[in-house]
C-alpha cells in the first residue's frame, strides 16, 4: 500500500486510487486503464462490455430486495491531463503517479495528480467490490477522451446504457451539486487576405496589449475582464483618424480563453508618429481608468520599429475587420431566471491571426440552452457576413439544461440533509460536461453532477481535499440506498 494513502477512508476506494495512479491514463492512452477496468469486472463476476472507442460499462445485479427499484448509472472518464513540472523528469506514457500527502491534502510530485476524474473511476472500482452497499442495479459507465475532445461521450451509441438516471461523478465542489451545463460552439470568420505596400513616408508602429488577467471563456466571462482583441481594435479605430494603415493584428491563442495579449503593427505617415505615439497613450488612460478595479495591470503601449518594405491591407478590408470586431458583443449576453448568477448565454472573441493569405477570427459561444446557442451563433455569422467574411460554424458540444423537478435531484438533496443536516448547494456551470453530451445521446436520462473538493486541475498544483472524499463516498451510498 502506498504510504500517501494509508489509514485513508474510505479503505477501498483510495486502494483503487493508488492502483489506477500506477496505470498511465493520459487522454488518448486509456487502453491499459480501460484493460483495468474489465479485468476488475471479471474478478468480482461481473457483466462488462466495451465498445470499439474503449468506453466501458460494468453491470452491477441489485441487492436482495431492491431488484425492482430503477437502475442508476455512476459515471466518470479515464483519462486525465498529463502536466508536469518543468524540472519534473516523468514519461506519462509509462511512469506512474507519484502520490503525497501533505495534511488533509494528496497530490502528486511533480506532475497531475489524476484525481479529475480519478476518484469517479476508483469509486466506481471499490462499488464493484463492496457487496455490503445497498443499491438497485447499477451501471458503472467508464467514457474516453474527455479532456481533448469528449471522444468517449461523443461516440457513446444506442442500448449501451439502461439507466433513465445518470450520476456524474466529476464535478470539484463537495456540497453542490451541478444541475446544468453550457454547451459550446465556434463561429470562425475569415478574409482574403491580398496586401498592398505600405505608402511612401509611412513607418511601422508597433502596439501592445498586455496585462490583462484573461481566464476560462465560460467560468470567468461574468468577471468583467478585458478582452486585448476588443481592446486593441478600439486603439487601431482611434489611430485611422491620421490615416494609419493596419499590416497586421494577432491576440488571444486558445478558444476556451479570454484574450490576454494582443499586438498590431500599423504605418502611419512620418509626419504623425508623435500623434499616433499620443493617441495610443489616451487609450492607455481611457481603457485603464475603464478597467481599473478588474485589470489593474493592463498596459498599452506602441513604438517605432524598422521596417523595410512593408506591407499593409487594402482600405476596404480594414474598415471591413476593424468595425467587424467593434460591432461584434463579448462577454455575458443572458442570464438564468431559473439559478441566481448562473450565466446562461455569453460569447467570447478569442482568436485573431493575420496570416499570409488571409486574416481569420476565432469567437465562442456557449449557453446551457441549444436554441440561445443558435442564436448567438446567427448573431456572430451575421455581422461577419455583413463585413463580407467567410463563416465556418463548428460542431461543438451540447449543453445540459437545469430541471430544478429532476426526481434524482430531489433524492440527493434529502440525502445530504440526511448524513449533514444542511442543503447542498444546487448549481450549474457555464462550461462543458459530459452531461450535455450524454443527455443528448440518451433522452429522458435525469440527472446529477457532484465530487469530492479538488483544486488546481489539470496542472501540478492539483490537490484533493481527503476530508471531502470520504464525505462523497458516503453521500454517493446515500442516494443509492434513498432511491425507490
Amino acid at each position: 500500500m502506498s504510504e500517501a494513502i494509508k489509514d485513508l477512508q474510505p479503505t477501498l476506494l483510495w486502494k483503487y486510487f493508488a492502483e489506477i495512479s500506477k496505470i498511465p491514463r493520459g487522454s488518448k492512452n486509456e487502453k491499459a486503464i480501460a484493460a483495468y477496468v474489465m479485468n476488475v469486472a471479471k474478478q468480482f463476476g461481473l457483466v462488462a462490455k466495451q465498445d470499439k472507442f474503449m468506453n466501458v460499462v460494468v453491470k452491477v445485479p441489485a441487492t436482495n430486495g431492491r431488484e425492482n427499484v430503477p437502475s442508476v448509472c455512476l459515471q466518470g472518464h479515464l483519462d486525465m491531463v498529463p502536466e508536469k513540472n518543468k524540472d519534473k523528469v516523468h514519461d506519462f506514457t509509462k511512469d506512474p503517479i507519484e502520490l503525497v500527502r501533505q495534511g488533509n491534502m494528496l497530490m502528486a510530485n511533480g506532475t497531475t495528480l489524476g484525481a479529475d476524474n480519478g476518484v469517479a473511476v476508483a469509486t466506481n472500482l471499490a462499488i464493484m467490490e463492496d457487496r455490503t452497499i445497498e443499491h438497485g442495479p447499477l451501471e458503472l459507465l467508464f467514457t474516453v477522451d474527455e479532456e481533448t475532445g469528449l471522444t468517449g461521450a461523443n461516440n457513446l451509441k444506442p442500448g449501451f446504457l439502461e439507466s433513465k438516471t445518470l450520476m456524474n461523478l466529476d464535478s470539484e465542489e463537495e456540497g453542490s451539486l451541478f444541475v446544468g451545463c453550457s454547451g459550446g460552439r465556434n463561429t470562425i470568420a475569415s478574409w482574403k487576405l491580398v496586401p498592398e505596400k505600405a505608402p511612401k513616408g509611412f513607418v511601422a508602429v508597433k502596439i501592445v496589449v498586455k496585462g490583462l488577467k484573461g481566464g476560462h471563456s465560460g467560468l470567468e466571462i461574468d468577471k468583467g475582464r478585458g478582452n486585448s482583441i476588443k481592446i486593441i481594435n478600439r486603439v487601431l479605430i482611434g489611430l485611422e483618424s491620421i490615416g494609419a494603415r493596419v499590416s497586421m493584428v494577432e491576440g488571444g491563442n486558445k478558444s476556451n480563453a479570454i484574450p490576454r495579449e494582443a499586438d498590431a503593427v500599423v504605418f502611419v505617415s512620418k509626419k504623425v508618429v508623435k500623434k499616433a505615439t499620443k493617441i495610443v497613450s489616451q487609450w492607455n488612460e481611457t481603457i485603464k481608468t475603464e478597467l481599473a478595479t478588474v485589470e489593474p495591470d493592463l498596459q498599452i503601449i506602441s513604438e517605432y520599429i524598422d521596417v523595410k518594405n512593408g506591407i499593409v491591407m487594402k482600405k476596404p478590408l480594414q474598415a471591413l475587420l476593424l468595425r467587424a470586431i467593434s460591432a461584434l458583443p463579448h462577454g455575458v449576453l443572458k442570464m438564468s431566471a431559473d439559478i441566481p448568477e448562473l450565466v446562461e448565454t455569453s460569447t467570447n472573441i478569442a482568436i485573431i491571426k493575420t496570416e499570409k493569405r488571409k486574416i481569420e477570427l476565432i469567437t465562442s459561444q456557449r449557453s446551457s440552452v441549444s436554441s440561445e446557442i443558435s442564436e448567438a451563433l446567427q448573431t456572430m455569422a451575421s455581422i461577419f457576413t455583413l463585413a463580407r467574411a467567410e463563416v465556418l460554424h463548428t460542431e461543438g458540444y451540447p449543453g445540459w439544461k437545469p430541471n430544478l423537478n429532476s426526481a434524482v435531484l430531489t433524492v440527493a438533496k434529502q440525502s445530504y440533509r440526511n448524513l449533514y443536516g444542511k442543503d447542498p448547494h444546487v448549481k450549474a456551470i457555464h462550461a462543458g460536461l459530459e452531461c450535455g453530451i450524454i443527455g443528448e445521446k440518451f433522452p429522458g436520462m435525469d440527472m446529477i453532477s457532484y465530487g469530492p473538493t479538488l483544486e488546481g486541475v489539470h496542472s501540478p498544483d492539483e490537490k484533493i481535499h481527503i476530508d471531502t472524499v470520504d464525505k462523497f463516498w458516503k453521500f454517493t451510498l446515500e442516494i443509492l440506498k434513498t432511491m425507490k
